[in-house]
């Protein structure tokens, strides 16, 4: 992080708004943008931030996976197969 190019204050965004999404869209950086002297905000480009919220949800999906085995919710694998190819059989057949 730059310190200097990251953290901005509020003020610094009015006048230089296309100035700072040029950055944050070159750098891949975010900027924090300040109110009095506290961080009130971060502008992103939008790449990053989907970036950011898919590796959210697969943390999410990834502890959610891991409080499923703590608490004993488990199937076996040949069954999750089995499971789906009914599923696609069945499908198959209400297609034809």
């Amino acid at each position: 992080m730059n310190l200097i190019e990251d953290i901005q204050p509020v003020t610094y965004l009015k006048g230089n708004a296309a100035h700072l999404l040029q950055q944050v869209n070159e750098t891949r950086r975010p900027v924090i943008i300040t109110q009095n002297g506290l961080a009130r905000a971060v502008l992103q480009d939008p790449v990053s931030y989907e970036s950011m919220r898919n590796t959210i949800a697969l943390l999410k999906l990834m502890v959610q996976g891991e409080e499923d085995i703590r608490a004993g919710r488990l199937v076996e694998q040949d069954e999750v197969f089995s499971r789906i190819e009914a599923r696609l059989t069945a499908r198959k057949k209400e297609a034809v």
